[in-house]
C-alpha cells in the first residue's frame, strides 16, 4: 500500500463512503465552508493541489472554481481524532459560497447564550 493509500485508508468514512470536510481560509482560519468527500476525491485533492468534492445532490465529483473561478488550493489537510472528520486548510480564491458571499457561514445569527447556564 503507498503512503498515500495508507493515508486515505485512516479516514473512518460513513455509511455512504463519505466523511464531511470543514474548509478553512489558511492564513486566517476564517472557515469557509462545510462540504463532503469520499476517498477519490481526497486522494483528488492530496495529490493535484485543488480541492476536489463529491455532491451529494448531483452524485458526481466537482472540483471547486472550475465552474465559477473561485478556485481552492490545498495547503494542508488534516484529520480528527476521531478519523470522521477532515480540516482543510485551503488559499481561496473569491468566494466559498454558491450564494457568492465570501463564507457560507453568514447566514441568521442562531443566538446562542454566551452566559453559563447550569
Amino acid at each position: 500500500m503507498s503512503d498515500l493509500e495508507a493515508r486515505i485508508a485512516q479516514v473512518a468514512w460513513n455509511a455512504d463512503g463519505l466523511v464531511p470536510a470543514i474548509v478553512q481560509q489558511w492564513d486566517t482560519r476564517e472557515v469557509l465552508m462545510l462540504a463532503w468527500l469520499d476517498a477519490e476525491a481526497l486522494r483528488r485533492t492530496l495529490t493535484t493541489g485543488r480541492v476536489t468534492y463529491w455532491s451529494r445532490s448531483r452524485q458526481e465529483y466537482w472540483r471547486k472554481g472550475d465552474t465559477s473561478g473561485n478556485i481552492q488550493r490545498i495547503k494542508e489537510a488534516r484529520l480528527d481524532c476521531d478519523g470522521d472528520a477532515i480540516l482543510l486548510y485551503v488559499d481561496q480564491t473569491g468566494p466559498a459560497c454558491h450564494t457568492g458571499t465570501r463564507t457560507c457561514f453568514d447566514a441568521a445569527d442562531l443566538e446562542a447564550n454566551d452566559g453559563v447556564t447550569e
